[in-house]
């Protein structure tokens, strides 16, 4: 094993060991908070610090055959979640200043960051199940830090049910594939597929990992528990919205080998992202709570980001993930900027678009990705999913139906044009990164994906010229389509729990969830 390897190898080992190390650190009783706080960030940071150098190193190759396997993808991965992990414990220090637990914290926290690691580099089913396991039982302690808050409990409770209805799932995709190719490698299984195809079983394991992903990933039906789960501490929101629940991407996007000659498994999981993505992004619209309105978000950008899964766009989906982990990590962490930016905003009464810029705006913007692209030369992605991104990017051109300066007016539709430019071109250099990606686009799914993201586009359209229109939709939206509340009575009467006798969930409540302060 030459230098390179070794630093590659030991890199992308580190931060599983530095964060076990950081929890056994907590369970020491003799340690002083403020000086447990320091040692945790110092161990935050040597695993940073390690995983970017084994990225820059630019080796690949397997510490343990068959067991773990470090990739390009899967080291990109650990290093974005070190630096959020990294992020997080420095914010986690100042927040939780005077509050009790913060120890028992400190542990679930580090056991959230070495698990992900360990999924990370896992080429086994069994070490995938146990490390997502991990991340899950961690996570419940995090999600209960404040364990007399019943909503806190409900979400949990929530979460634990999906959580094992996953893990079977998983174990019966994992029995399946291990029977008909006779081990439990990763590696083996794609070696098996690109012999000799996908059999039933195989076809089956399909379905049951794309079903476990869908609970894990909180896409509806089971969405409620991310929802719920706002009154938990901020940094722990910020963990679950950038990092953790953006695992089950990261997992279709290892097993594309599988899913790509799985077709009945991309249907559904295409199904279940699409309707996701479309009714999720219709309830944002309508919520009034900042953290409430980022959760609803993130069930949106989770159906998108699973949906490009479905289509086969992998390198797409991996810059998405990366992107949405960014941007949620800091929106949560800057919550309180964010409600006094909101409050200021509200005290000017956004006017509605106009007419023209409703009917122009896609117009132009699937028109500048396709010739943005034609400029280049090749197009890494098909022409339907341009389309997709141009209606997607279209509310970045609508321009005020009220009158308004033409220098106000230029200058908006040029900040659209930039950044929908600036869009397609990340997009496009995403390809050009080492990722090790395969890309297996397939048009009829495109189309579908299509079709649905035009009606997307048409309700927000109608939304701005003509609410009276939606008015019983618009009344489902904010109720959330009461999707929830059906999945809450279903889940307590299959697993019932026991709340505080002094504030039992209504169902009002539930519905409505009151931020943390």
């Amino acid at each position: 094993m030459g230098a390179t390897q070794v630093v590659w190898t030991f890199g992308a080992l580190a931060p599983v060991v530095w964060m076990g190390l950081a929890a056994l650190l907590a369970l020491w009783r003799g340690l002083a908070m403020p000086t447990l706080w320091r040692a945790f960030q110092v161990l935050c940071a040597l695993a940073l610090a390690m995983t970017g150098l084994a990225l820059w190193a630019g080796a690949g190759g397997s510490p343990w055959p068959e067991v773990l396997q470090v990739s390009s993808i899967g080291l990109a991965m650990a290093a974005l979640v070190q630096l959020l992990g990294t992020v997080i414990a420095v914010f986690s220090a100042r927040y939780l200043q005077g509050e009790a637990n913060q120890r028992r914290y400190v542990v679930a926290l580090a056991a959230v960051l070495a698990a992900v690691h360990l999924l990370l580099l896992a080429d086994h089913w069994v070490v995938l199940i146990a490390a997502w396991a991990l991340v899950g039982a961690a996570l419940q302690h995090l999600l209960c830090f404040y364990p007399d808050r019943p909503f806190a409990r409900l979400a949990a409770h929530k979460k634990r049910l999906a959580d094992r209805v996953a893990d079977a799932l998983l174990i019966g995709a994992a029995a399946l594939a291990w029977h008909e190719v006779g081990s439990g490698s990763l590696s083996a299984l794609w070696a098996h597929i690109g012999r000799e195809g996908l059999s039933l079983r195989l076809q089956l394991s399909a379905l049951g990992l794309v079903l476990a992903v869908v609970l894990r990933t909180a896409l509806l039906p089971v969405h409620g528990w991310l929802i719920q789960v706002m009154e938990a501490p901020t940094p722990v929101s910020a963990l679950l919205h950038a990092g953790v629940v953006n695992l089950g991407g990261f997992v279709l996007i290892r097993f594309a080998p599988l899913l790509e000659q799985a077709m009945p498994a991309r249907a559904v999981l295409l199904a279940f992202g699409l309707v996701t993505a479309v009714l999720a992004g219709m309830v944002m619209l309508t919520r009034i709570s900042i953290k409430v309105r980022l959760a609803w978000s993130t069930v949106a950008q989770m159906g998108f980001l699973l949906l490009e899964c479905a289509l086969g766009l992998y390198t797409l989906a991996a810059l998405h993930l990366i992107g949405h982990s960014l941007y949620k990590a800091h929106a949560f962490l800057a919550a309180s900027s964010v409600v006094r930016d909101t409050r200021l905003q509200a005290l000017h009464a956004a006017a509605p678009a106009s007419a023209v810029s409703l009917a122009l705006a896609p117009v132009f913007t699937v028109g500048l990705v396709l010739g943005a692209l034609q400029l280049s030369g090749q197009a890494p992605w098909p022409w339907w999913w341009s389309a997709v991104l141009g209606l997607a990017w279209a509310p970045l051109l609508w321009l005020p139906a009220a009158p308004a300066p033409w220098a106000q007016r230029a200058a908006q539709l040029a900040w659209g044009l930039l950044a929908t430019l600036g869009l397609t071109a990340a997009a496009w250099l995403a390809h050009a990164l080492p990722l090790g990606l395969q890309d297996a686009p397939h048009t009829p799914l495109g189309l579908i994906a299509l079709a649905g993201m035009a009606a997307l586009y048409l309700g927000l359209a109608l939304l701005q010229r003509a609410p009276q229109v939606l008015t019983n939709w618009r009344r489902w939206s904010y109720a959330g389509f009461y999707v929830d509340e059906a999945y809450t009575r279903l889940t307590l009467r299959l697993w019932p729990t026991r709340w505080t006798p002094e504030a039992q969930p209504t169902a009002k409540a539930i519905h409505h969830p009151m931020p943390a302060a």
